[in-house]
């Protein structure tokens, strides 16, 4: 981590043997498509603003925007800024054109994403990256999805291959369950492991454990619900999204912020806002977890990234639990 200047710092924690910020900044919602339009100028002010409040973990991907538009994005704002950042980005997804893909199956609206993870691929999604990102390492180099036609050791032997040359720092997985943790990690360290996991979204407790037992950190994506547990989301505008995600439909959003209501009054009586609550209550979940919201907003990223500074109370810890038990999602998982 470095930095200086006028740039924020904020508490630490570890992914395996990566120091990173609480808090950092998840950059897919600077792609237009993601909530509706959005301008290259606007998106590069949002990062750097992410920057200076001291979220200099970046999480992209290749398959955010189209063409690698996320991941050009990201170099052009960190032109200068580099190694204040710990940078992540992820494969599997953007394929290859005349290669084959495979279905992993999501709760979205059109019901699978399509992968390809062949070993003999990788490398060449590395320097692809590496391309669009202006940048001679990826410090945090992660599966996207796991492709169900091949072994998960054979993708991270291809992965351990990247760290031996130098072309990324750490691995990482994102999207997986505890058994192919545990295979992956046989084969080479992993670093984290990037799940959903908020409020309305709960870890797998069995890759929670192994990701303890093992000393892999859990980077904690949509820790927001997508925006829903910003306690202010009433409809959608067009060209957003959620409108796949059966959660966010106009019947199942109002029951949800109906059964949201425990959460925003318990922040409303502590003086926070119920972002900065979800934000605080998933860093209080386990002292290796780790997340990253996105938004366009620069206050809204001051507010998301100050909650890294928020100690809860034992006794609010549990009336957040008992609130959750109760809230029970309509419109099923994302995944």
């Amino acid at each position: 981590m470095g930095g200086g200047g006028s740039i924020a710092t904020m508490r630490t924690r570890l992914l395996g043997s990566l120091q990173v910020p609480a808090i950092g900044f998840g950059a897919m919602v600077l792609s237009p498509g993601v909530y509706g339009d959005i301008d290259d100028t606007r998106a590069e002010t949002a990062l750097k603003a992410a920057l200076d409040a001291g979220g200099t973990h970046v999480d992209t991907s290749d398959a955010y925007g189209v063409n690698g538009h996320n991941e050009r994005l990201v170099g052009r704002a960190l032109k200068g800024r580099r190694d204040e950042v710990v940078l992540a980005t992820k494969f599997g997804l953007a394929i290859p054109e005349g290669e084959p893909s495979r279905s992993h199956p999501v709760g979205y609206a059109f019901n699978e994403l399509r992968v390809n993870a062949d070993p003999r691929l990788i490398r060449g999604y590395a320097e692809r990256s590496l391309r669009n990102l202006d940048t001679d390492v990826i410090d945090l180099y992660y599966l996207h999805y796991p492709d169900p036609g091949v072994p998960i050791e054979d993708v991270t032997g291809a992965m351990a291959d990247l760290v031996r040359d130098g072309l990324i720092r750490h691995v990482g997985l994102s999207n997986v369950t505890a058994a192919q943790l545990r295979a992956a990690h046989a084969v080479h360290p992993v670093a984290a492991v990037q799940n959903e996991w908020s409020m309305w979204r709960p870890l797998d407790p069995d890759l929670l454990a192994t990701a303890r037992e093992l000393g892999v950190g859990i980077v904690a994506w949509s820790p927001l619900g997508n925006g829903f547990l910003t306690g202010t989301v009433q409809s959608l505008g067009e060209g957003d999204f959620r409108h796949n995600a059966p959660r966010f439909s106009a019947e199942n959003l109002s029951a949800n912020n109906d059964r949201y209501a425990p959460i925003r009054t318990l922040a409303a009586m502590l003086g926070i806002s119920p972002a900065q609550l979800a934000l605080a209550w998933l860093l209080h979940q386990d002292e290796h977890v780790v997340t990253i919201p996105g938004s366009r907003t620069p206050a809204h990223i001051a507010e998301n990234l100050s909650a890294a500074d928020l100690t809860l109370h034992p006794d609010t810890l549990a009336r957040i639990d008992e609130a959750l038990a109760g809230f029970e999602v309509t419109g099923g998982t994302l995944l």
